[in-house]
């Protein structure tokens, strides 16, 4: 029987109140969004996906109809994923990540999140020269501007600086009706940039950072946007046998639910027995017709 839950809430284990949605039946799969990104925004990818799985779609802390706490560490998100986990799952799932929500994703793994297979989607590294690294003051800056409730800016700083984008587009930007929507969750860009880290540094990802990771990953990305994603994405994939990558033709960060959902469907309904052999690059890359 199908189970919908439109809105509903779970106390994350420092008390903040995380709103979330429920859709579908069979498996658990929880997906985990970047930075901006609500609920709403994984609504597409949860209708397809909800066809197979009970999905699970969530506000991030600070976001949409979800609370916060006023320091932030990037434990406390791990935290919500786990009372996600725990309660409405039914105390395992599989879990999605998009972009900065990859990193989280991968990270809570890592830390003991009871998650049985994992999927990412471009986790932002930049481990390479394609692309200038983000300022070392990045989080700095950002956190600042922040403490200034100069939202506008601080959507700004991110569009130039992570994402790296000129000046002179995101001005034009700032006139756009998506823009307030950004700026309504920009208080929380912080807190992608702590779940980064070092890894937009442009030097190769922290060896052995997520080596406790043993559960079956699939590493996603677009063939056709920024170089520094797929490189990062392949080095990722090549860091241990469990991962595998999975290019998608012509696809950029923004990939279309419609393209997306089938690959992850087939991932996630596959045994444990069928995990692939080994992660790298080369023996693990696969692409969608």
């Amino acid at each position: 029987m199908s189970i919908d839950t439109p809105s509903a809430t779970v106390a994350s284990a420092d008390g903040t109140v995380i709103a979330y949605e429920r859709r579908g039946s069979g498996p658990s799969v929880v997906l985990v969004g970047g930075a901006f990104m609500t609920r709403g925004d994984s609504a597409g990818l949860a209708a397809l996906l909800a066809e197979r799985f009970t999905v699970l779609t969530y506000d991030r802390r600070g976001r949409g109809d979800s609370g916060d706490s006023p320091v932030y560490d990037v434990r406390r998100e791990v935290e919500d994923l786990d009372a996600l986990i725990q309660g409405p799952a039914g105390g395992s799932a599989m879990v999605f990540g998009m972009s900065s929500g990859a990193v989280l994703a991968l990270e809570a793994t890592a830390r003991g999140s009871a998650v049985s297979r994992l999927a990412l989607y471009e986790p932002p590294f930049v481990t390479d020269d394609s692309r200038p690294p983000l300022p070392d003051d990045y989080v700095e800056r950002l956190t600042e501007l922040v403490a200034k409730e100069a939202y506008g800016d601080a959507v700004a700083h991110f569009m130039t600086a992570a994402v790296g984008l000129p000046e002179e587009v995101v001005a034009g930007m700032r006139q756009a009706p998506f823009w307030a929507g950004m700026e309504a969750v920009a208080r929380t860009l912080p807190y992608d940039g702590r779940i980064m880290g070092d890894t937009m540094s442009g030097r190769p990802l922290p060896v052995g950072r997520w080596a406790s990771v043993t559960v079956p990953v699939l590493v996603g990305s677009g063939d056709a946007g920024a170089p520094h994603m797929l490189t990062g994405a392949r080095e990722l994939a090549a860091s241990a046998g469990n991962y595998t990558l999975r290019v998608f033709p012509g696809e950029e960060h923004a990939i279309a639910p419609e393209v997306l959902a089938p690959a992850l469907a087939d991932f996630f309904a596959e045994s444990a027995a069928s995990a692939p052999a080994t992660g790298s690059a080369t023996a693990g890359e696969g692409h969608t017709a």
